[in-house]
């Protein structure tokens, strides 16, 4: 899916699942992302710590065949290796300066087209995103979360509204959100909110997904 520019990629990413392969069996994932992308879900990242390549691939590849029927963009936690070998949308990278390959070194492999996200927990880190060619970034934790055991501590709005004033990227939370959150998120300056158990967890994706709208204000 070429052509994300920012408008469109802002769009694409109001109801960001992250389907964690830690949070619920990996070979239930396609089955949950189907229901939630039935539910309203607008992107996808997967993110499998634990796998193999080769299971990560596997995963991957279904994810992104069930997306690209679905229209949404898939995006790959970390592996821009895997990224490029399942055809995916773009990789998601951490934080600058940790391990991860900085977005300047994930957008030479990944190609001009490609979504490049990055992690950042401050203004400084959302401005260095910005300069070395992110797509989007991802602010947070926006709340407690159990998704990610080093997430730090909840950072609330206030790193919000400084990562807004920050970059003009399309700027995502992450982090403890449900869709009672979420309103007050978007008001704050938030394109769009990254879901993991808060949708994956629960008896029913597609319901749960569909809350974001129906409750959180994605649908504004």
């Amino acid at each position: 899916m070429p052509g994300w520019d920012a408008d469109r990629l802002r769009a694409a990413l109001r109801v960001y699942l992250l389907a964690d392969a830690g949070l619920v069996p990996p070979d239930r994932l396609p089955e949950i992302v189907s229901a939630a992308l039935r539910g309203g879900v607008t992107a996808v990242q997967l993110r499998a710590k634990s796998a193999t390549t080769l299971e990560l691939l596997e995963l991957a590849r279904n994810l992104n065949a069930i997306c690209r029927e679905a229209g949404v963009p898939f995006i790959v936690n970390d592996r821009i290796d895997v990224a490029l070998a399942a055809e995916a949308d773009g990789a998601h990278v951490g934080h600058i300066g940790e391990e991860d390959l900085s977005p300047h070194d994930a957008r030479r492999l990944l190609g001009s087209d490609a979504i490049v996200g990055v992690s950042v927990g401050t203004p400084q880190e959302a401005h260095m995103a910005t300069s070395q060619g992110a797509s989007y970034v991802s602010a947070g934790p926006m709340f407690a979360t159990s998704t990610k055991a080093n997430a730090g501590p909840a950072a609330g709005e206030n790193l919000l509204r400084g990562v807004r004033a920050a970059t003009g990227l399309p700027l995502v939370v992450i982090g403890g959100i449900t869709p009672q959150r979420s309103a007050a998120l978007f008001a704050a300056g938030a394109d769009g909110v990254c879901v993991g158990a808060a949708i994956i967890r629960g008896p029913d994706p597609e319901a749960a997904a569909r809350a974001f709208f129906e409750v959180g204000g994605a649908g504004t």
